[in-house]
């Protein structure tokens, strides 16, 4: 039996996965979650197989909690259920360790086989996306993907409204290095200031909706 922890604001909307779910004889929801405080708490309680993620929650964009949950419970497989189906979306919750991504919009069985995919080992995609891919084969290339580790750490911490001498503070490093780190990952992303990483970092969304 596989343990699986619902996490989405709307009542409704976790009754019909769950329903759907449920209706697999091998496949258990432990928990449900409304919130990205509510998830971190079940997770570390039940250590579940998977954990099926909506990246809108009152507390916070889902996507800094993809992270965290693995922090939590590193075995934990991570499929995202999301409204959102913009490309920069997709490769952010891919890089930050979630297994599949599923989008709202399509039909519910395909929940159901992506959560089977990824409990199999692979990386899963709702048939929209990769219809989206297959037709635009540039569509996954972000500028943001060409950043560095380090840039996109100073790149996060600036776009949230941190000043260089904080960045330094907070990563641990000299504040010229962050001019530095700066002058380059604003070069690779044609940003004139740091209300354009803001912007960037929102569209994305990198930055839970208070900055």
């Amino acid at each position: 039996m596989y343990s699986i922890v619902l996490v989405d604001d709307h009542a409704i909307v976790r009754e019909g996965f769950k329903r759907l779910i449920e209706m697999e004889p091998d496949l258990d929801v432990v928990a449900e979650c409304r919130s990205a405080d509510d998830a971190v708490e079940a997770v570390g309680h039940w250590h579940p197989d998977l954990v099926a993620l909506d990246l809108s929650l009152p507390d916070g964009s889902g996507l800094p909690l993809i992270e965290h949950l693995l922090s939590v419970a590193p075995q934990t497989r991570i499929v995202v259920l999301s409204m959102h189906d913009g490309e920069p979306y997709v490769s952010e919750a891919l890089r930050r360790g979630a297994s599949g991504y599923v989008t709202k919009g399509v039909a519910p069985e395909e929940l159901v086989a992506g959560l089977r995919a990824v409990m199999l080992g692979e990386c899963f995609l709702s048939s929209d996306l990769r219809q989206r891919r297959a037709d635009r084969p540039d569509a996954a290339i972000d500028p943001i993907n060409r950043l560095t580790v380090r840039e996109r750490e100073v790149f996060l911490l600036l776009a949230g409204g941190r000043a260089p001498k904080q960045v330094a503070g907070e990563l641990g490093i000299g504040q010229k290095t962050v001019y530095i780190h700066r002058a380059s990952l604003m070069g690779k992303l044609g940003a004139g200031s740091e209300l354009d990483l803001y912007r960037m970092a929102t569209e994305r969304g990198l930055l839970p909706p208070n900055g």
